[in-house]
């Protein structure tokens, strides 16, 4: 059908009529209407919090991972007062960080928390560019220095392995600097994940960071120490009841860590760590201790990464800290 001319203009001036039209303000109202309809949509990030960690859960990180999750991110909340996930903005994270009056190494720490947690906002789609991803903070990084055999022998030497707690510190220190296994792994073992006829630990994915399934060879000294362990550790379930299978556990038979933060062992390696004036007897630094072993008796970084659980070589790297001079002969030798 063909539109007749002019059938939809009106001849009339409409304005002079009805005088100024409120247009500022109409607009103004539908903006304002718009916004409010908008923002309702926005998530907030204690919304997002909750349904981060339970993604997190689901996915088997650590309860550590997801308990620093959340610390930092309230507590850039805290500070901020920002509450969708849209408002982060690069100047709220800066205000964030000018407000605590910590080192710079907890900032970069607090800081890669908040990044990840960004991160999976923008993987659920709640932010749409990584905006994040420019902001840093430069920190010298220290070299931590691993254990030696001669710390391992001095702490060893100080020890009296005719007493429960003694032995069984004695073989956590040689099971971490013999294997490079994290301290949150050892707590895990079970006297099944020992094969005493092969001399090797059979780790499940379940107790690996990395979730992977590693095999990890021990000595015959650390063979004969573990079944000397595991018949004490059968006498002391047994005065006290205990059911469990744990290769390490207290005195009266329990677990030896209760949480991430709380754990014996731990606490009694600082202790001989102080007493004895050994400032490279701790978790880490046997897990460092075993990696540059490996390395000085010709093993391969990728098999060192391997046996360490790493998922990232990079890592790996960091842990094999090397003199000028010890890449100069290492290199020398395939000229």
């Amino acid at each position: 059908m063909t539109k007749r001319k002019g059938l939809f203009d009106v001849n009339v001036d409409v304005r002079s009529l009805l005088g100024e039209l409120p247009s500022s303000t109409a607009s103004k109202t539908n903006n304002n209407v718009e916004l409010t309809a908008d923002r309702s949509q926005l998530i907030l990030i204690s919304k997002a919090l909750e349904v981060i960690t339970r993604q997190m859960k689901v996915s088997g990180n650590r309860s550590r991972t997801i308990s620093d999750y959340v610390l930092h991110v309230e507590h850039f909340q805290s500070i901020t007062h920002v509450q969708h996930v849209l408002d982060i903005t690069a100047n709220t994270i800066y205000q964030w960080l000018d407000s605590m009056n910590v080192s710079n190494q907890t900032k970069l720490t607090r800081l890669k928390c908040l990044k990840a947690f960004l991160s999976r906002c923008f993987d659920n789609r709640w932010i749409e560019m990584k905006f994040w991803k420019t902001i840093n903070i430069k920190v010298d990084q220290k070299v931590k220095e691993g254990a030696t055999e001669h710390d391992v022998s001095v702490l060893l030497s100080l020890l009296d392995l005719g007493n429960f707690i003694h032995l069984r510190d004695a073989a956590a220190v040689l099971v971490m600097f013999k294997t490079g296994i994290r301290i949150n792994t050892l707590v895990q073992l079970e006297e099944r994940h020992i094969d005493f006829k092969n001399q090797v630990l059979n780790l499940e994915g379940s107790i690996m960071k990395n979730h992977q399934q590693i095999k990890l060879p021990f000595d015959d000294f650390l063979k004969n120490l573990l079944e000397i362990l595991i018949k004490q550790n059968t006498i002391i379930r047994r005065e006290y009841g205990k059911k469990n299978s744990l290769l390490f556990i207290t005195k009266y038979g329990d677990v030896i860590a209760t949480s991430p933060t709380h754990n014996n062992i731990q606490k009694r390696l600082n202790k001989y760590s102080r007493m004895y004036g050994l400032k490279n007897i701790n978790p880490h630094a046997l897990r460092r201790g075993f990696a540059k072993s490996l390395l000085d008796k010709g093993a391969n970084v990728a098999v060192i990464s391997k046996a360490l659980g790493h998922s990232d070589i990079s890592v790996t790297t960091k842990y094999l800290h090397l003199e000028v001079e010890e890449v100069v002969s290492s290199l020398r030798s395939y000229l």
